[in-house]
């Protein structure tokens, strides 16, 4: 073995830091009677992707129908029943279910049923993830969540009411 090839083997390898993020871990952001646990929220993706998990309690209504401008959002239904809106148009997805949204298509979702629902979703890139945070801040500050409130918050993040 010649020279630069033994120093090139002793050279400390460097790769980035493997994340884990282990049951019960995760940010928890409650949101009137959904319980969101972050848990990628983009610090070790270099902000491409965020995941987190949703539990949507029986008869949970989802946000006003809204547009992203500048992020996929993908929904995974882990258990339960969730029902997409896209527009007019209802997609109820069971378990077992991916519905992904393109930024610029109005969607919301819900929980119409009499069972919880557990969703997994993502973003790419991770920037919304901001926006539950922002929304939990108003609650624990004891303002209301107003449709106005929550319109504000979504247009910090390239978002909109539909």
């Amino acid at each position: 073995m010649g020279m630069t090839e033994e120093t090139k083997t002793s050279e400390p390898q460097t790769h980035p830091a493997v994340s884990v993020t282990r049951p019960g871990d995760g940010e928890l952001i409650v949101l009137g009677t959904t319980r969101m646990r972050v848990l990628e929220d983009g610090s070790h993706t270099g902000h491409r992707l965020a995941i987190a998990e949703s539990v949507l309690a029986p008869h949970t209504q989802g946000p006003p129908q809204h547009r992203h401008a500048r992020h996929d959002e993908g929904f995974y239904v882990l258990s339960g029943t969730v029902r997409f809106t896209v527009g007019d148009e209802h997609h109820d997805a069971a378990a077992g279910t991916l519905v992904m949204v393109p930024p610029g298509a109005p969607h919301t979702f819900a929980n119409p049923t009499d069972q919880p629902a557990v969703m997994l979703s993502t973003f790419t890139p991770d920037l919304y993830v901001q926006y539950f945070r922002d929304l939990q801040d108003v609650l624990a500050g004891g303002r209301p969540l107003t449709p106005q409130a929550n319109a504000d918050a979504m247009s910090r993040y390239a978002t909109e009411p539909a």
